[in-house]
């Protein structure tokens, strides 16, 4: 039996929380522990690697571990004509439910570490290389996700989508956020990884415009491989994987 929506609004607001409390809370250890920036990234980004991988098996029998609001949206859009796809109703239930997680996540990790609960971030970010690099890290995120899918490798997600998020944290020139729950959340403490709130609208804009370029790549590439038939938000035991409907989705970093 399908887990009912409650459960599943649940699996992903305790989903983006901890996503963003290994993302912050690992940020603020690796600032205590050496003033090497490489090293802090590293860190950083080892630790959202195997906190994602954990999240996205755990969680993705449940929701299907979207845990990123540009997930849930395609998985919606790619299996609106699909019966069993995931609703508005699913869609209007998991988007706050991700974003109100992730805030919180960034609270608890501030609240650890003996920081002020909530602290307007001063990290600026706003500049047009670093929303190209938001647009590629969406873009191959979904690519992946709903490629994955497609070609019936869905059960690759938690290794697959974790090992992105790492990659694309050195790859890319905003080190990979690619997920509005989290950079939202994110702008909520003054800390390595934080965002300063004005720079947060132009960075979940180039995050959507990367889900709309990432999801006609996969139309592209995989027009010979229909997606199998999905299951209400589709368990996967893999978001944020992120979703194709059948496919679990974490998000990034």
């Amino acid at each position: 039996m399908s887990p009912t929506l409650s459960r599943r609004v649940l699996a992903e607001g305790v989903g983006s929380a901890a996503l963003v409390a290994v993302v912050v809370g690992s940020g603020i250890q690796a600032t205590e522990l050496t003033d090497d920036v490489g090293v802090q990234l590293l860190a950083n980004s080892l630790a959202t690697v195997f906190g994602l991988g954990v999240l996205i098996t755990l969680f993705g029998p449940v929701s299907g571990a979207h845990f990123n609001p540009v997930v849930t949206l395609v998985a919606w859009f790619t299996g609106r004509r699909t019966p069993g796809g995931p609703s508005l109703r699913d869609v209007a239930a998991y988007i706050p439910a991700q974003t109100a997680g992730a805030i919180g996540g960034a609270v608890l990790a501030d609240a650890m570490f003996a920081r002020p609960l909530v602290q307007w971030s001063t990290h600026d970010r706003s500049a047009g290389h670093l929303w190209l690099g938001e647009l590629v890290a969406t873009a191959g995120l979904v690519l992946l996700i709903f490629g994955l899918g497609r070609s019936g490798r869905a059960h690759l997600a938690p290794a697959a989508v974790a090992s992105y998020i790492g990659a694309a944290y050195w790859f890319t020139s905003s080190t990979s956020f690619a997920n509005p729950a989290v950079t939202i959340g994110r702008a909520f403490t003054d800390t390595f990884a934080g965002i300063a709130p004005a720079s947060v609208g132009p960075f979940v804009a180039a995050q959507i415009a990367g889900a709309v370029l990432g999801l006609g790549l996969t139309a592209a590439v995989f027009a010979a491989h229909p997606a199998p038939a999905p299951t209400a938000p589709a368990p996967t035991g893999t978001v944020l994987a992120q979703g194709e409907p059948g496919l679990a989705a974490p998000s990034s970093s």
